[in-house]
């Protein structure tokens, strides 16, 4: 559930698509106590602004579960992760909330920005996997976007938010 796929073709490397290594975490589990508190953390920022008047486009969603927080790391040595959108399919995610864990980033020496691509216009937004920055956009068509190669050991925790009704839709789809 919530894990983003690479939407290729059987038998493909996935490697040449992304090259992180990645694992699921509660946040409940022993020795995970702070990636708890940075999940409630996220949560409560995804509330109150679902919850604010006048909050855009974000009115348009029920946003009542998420994933598990996906805690990856790029291992250096031109570590990428291809252009794809997490939620092509209508899954049910709609916010992609990232949080960086990397301490003194020279994204000059270290690579591995965010590069968020605009779909209207060849527009981009570099994000320099900084620490303790936390970033939020949407998960569909809006937001193509790539992890260029990085060169030194790059740390994200990754947490999805569902729309309830497209969340419902697609669980019927696969039953």
């Amino acid at each position: 559930d919530g894990q983003v796929t690479a939407h290729s073709k059987e038998g493909r490397n996935l490697k040449a698509i992304r090259g992180d290594k990645i694992a699921w975490v509660k946040g409940s589990q022993d020795g995970y106590s702070n990636i708890g508190y940075l999940i409630n953390q996220i949560d409560t920022v995804i509330c109150r602004a679902n919850k604010m008047n006048d909050n855009g486009q974000l009115g348009n969603y029920s946003i009542r579960e998420r994933t598990k927080a996906m805690v990856a790391c790029y291992p250096g040595s031109g570590t990428h992760y291809k252009m794809h959108v997490d939620n092509p399919n209508k899954d049910g995610r709609v916010i992609t909330a990232i949080y960086y864990l990397n301490v003194d980033w020279d994204t000059k020496r270290s690579g591995g920005v965010l590069r968020i691509f605009r779909k209207q216009d060849d527009a981009v937004a570099d994000i320099e996997p900084k620490f303790d920055r936390l970033l939020f956009f949407w998960s569909d068509i809006r937001n193509p976007h790539e992890v260029q190669p990085a060169h030194r050991t790059r740390y994200a925790i990754t947490v999805w938010y569902f729309d309830a009704n497209e969340r419902e839709k697609a669980r019927n789809r696969r039953r």
